[in-house]
């Protein structure tokens, strides 16, 4: 057996239950009748695809997370006690969580633009599966229909005064029992296109805003336009990918997203 051989990766995707399974996909574990101890104690449990391996017989292994670990980022990265290897047969697919990532903004008004940027190095992003990024823009009445289409969760990246200093994320989880139905069809206010989703009929699904404090702040009403970013708040866009992502790995592993 050649050094080579060893190292040949697995494969990128398996299928079971035609369902295809990839990093990153959702499961339930079933371990197999006359599995060891620690397989059998996880059984019921969701687990989160790391990895797919393939052993020197070319038998498949799923290298499996769980998702409720407090210690799963050590099973991520290859620690031994948080990451488990599992068969395909025992393991059943669960559905991916849709959740939607909208940036907004105005990318000709200063800071404005932040959610719009982040929107866009997101998608660049390996995310996942069931999330969808989308730069909306100015947009209202196109997001105010895409948050009504079966999401169950969805994540707005927006410029937002917090009174914070310019550059500082903060998260921000809206009372949905307080939006009222708007038929207000123009603009980019957040609270308007929720109050105009909500009109559009159906429940609101679990909204949340990853906000970043502006530091030039423009109504539209100035002779000059600015498409370029502030130093403090282009220096968030790094920041900002780093805890949007780990925000969407939260939300789809939970067990549930309720409105």
């Amino acid at each position: 057996m050649s050094w080579d051989e060893l190292q040949r990766p697995g494969p990128e995707s398996v299928t079971v239950a035609d369902v295809e399974l990839r990093r990153g996909s959702l499961v339930r574990l079933r371990p197999r009748a006359g599995a060891d101890v620690f397989d059998l104690v996880l059984a019921g449990r969701l687990g989160v695809v790391e990895a797919i391996e393939a052993d020197l017989e070319g038998a498949v292994h799923l290298v499996v997370t769980i998702a409720d670990d407090p210690g799963r980022d050590l099973g991520v990265a290859s620690q031994l006690a948080h990451r488990f290897f599992f068969a395909p047969s025992e393991v059943e697919p669960i559905a991916p969580r849709r959740i939607l990532v909208a940036g907004i903004g105005n990318v000709f008004l200063g800071d404005d633009g932040w959610g719009v940027a982040l929107a866009e190095r997101l998608a660049l992003r390996p995310l996942p599966p069931g999330v969808d990024v989308v730069d909306y823009g100015i947009r209202g009445m196109d997001l105010a229909y895409a948050i009504g289409d079966g999401y169950e969760a969805v994540v707005l990246l927006d410029a937002a005064p917090t009174g914070q200093p310019p550059g500082t994320l903060s998260l921000i989880e809206p009372e949905l029992e307080d939006v009222e139905p708007s038929i207000d069809a123009h603009g980019m206010d957040p609270v308007k296109v929720l109050g105009l989703a909500r009109a559009l009929g159906g429940p609101l699904p679990r909204t949340l805003v990853v906000a970043c404090a502006p530091e030039t702040v423009m109504t539209g009403e100035e002779e000059d336009v600015v498409d370029v970013l502030s130093a403090p708040v282009r220096a968030a866009l790094d920041e900002g990918v780093t805890f949007v992502e780990s925000l969407l790995q939260e939300l789809a592993t939970q067990e549930e997203v309720l409105p």
